[in-house]
């Protein structure tokens, strides 16, 4: 199943993959709790400001491919939406968390994958990351790609299939040269870059809980 989201589309789709796990209770969304969901500032990479008319536009043909539905119950009037990713692919859980996160924050390297997807699914190691892509690298068609290798850096980001081109990485220079000195600034880079992911990561899920106890709020106004 070959799919071409746009930008929205598959913030849209991200959004209602993450509530589902970590918020069940509030799920399916109604249109205008998806758009708050769109338009968080944690766990999202960029951070958007969209219309409740361009969330249901992108709804529209998310429906048209199968991939999202309405549904209602009799206890509320108010429509609601919930993803269909699992009826069109048969994820299992680990791909379903890696698919979410590259939808909400574009590449990540397997070990920023690791991190950020513990609160929908909690990997053992960074191989069980690794298996994870690569079953989803090996579908017809592929679901995701790696990017080539950014200069100064050790681990190659992922990115999703399911939309747009993804940005390819900026080769190094043909006469740039490697010494002992930049491998270790680098390596020293990388545990620093990893250490404030984290505590990055930690806020952004802090934040998140804000925001999500924020829309349960309003709800009720």
């Amino acid at each position: 199943m070959q799919l071409t989201l746009t930008p929205i589309e598959a913030r849209v789709l991200g959004a209602l993959i993450e509530k589902e796990i970590t918020t069940p209770e509030y799920y399916p969304l109604s249109l205008n709790a998806l758009t708050n969901a769109c338009n968080q500032k944690s766990n999202r990479d960029p951070v958007l400001h969209v219309e409740e008319s361009e969330v249901r536009k992108a709804l529209n043909h998310l429906e048209y491919q199968s991939l999202v539905r309405s549904v209602s119950s009799t206890d509320s009037r108010v429509t609601k939406f919930e993803h269909r990713l699992q009826d069109a692919f048969n994820f299992y859980r680990p791909e379903v968390a890696i698919i979410c996160e590259l939808l909400l924050r574009g590449p990540q390297t397997p070990g920023e994958l690791r991190t950020r997807a513990s609160r929908m699914h909690a990997f053992e190691d960074l191989e069980s990351v690794h298996s994870a892509l690569s079953r989803l690298e090996k579908r017809e068609p592929s679901l995701v790609t790696v990017l080539p290798r950014q200069p100064g850096t050790k681990e190659a980001r992922y990115a999703h299939l399911l939309g747009d081109a993804p940005p390819v990485a900026p080769s190094a220079p043909p006469h740039a040269t490697a010494t002992r000195g930049h491998d270790a600034t680098a390596s020293s880079n990388d545990l620093v870059e990893g250490l404030v992911a984290e505590v990055a990561e930690l806020r952004s899920q802090i934040a998140d809980l804000q925001s999500q106890f924020a829309t349960f709020r309003k709800q009720f106004e």
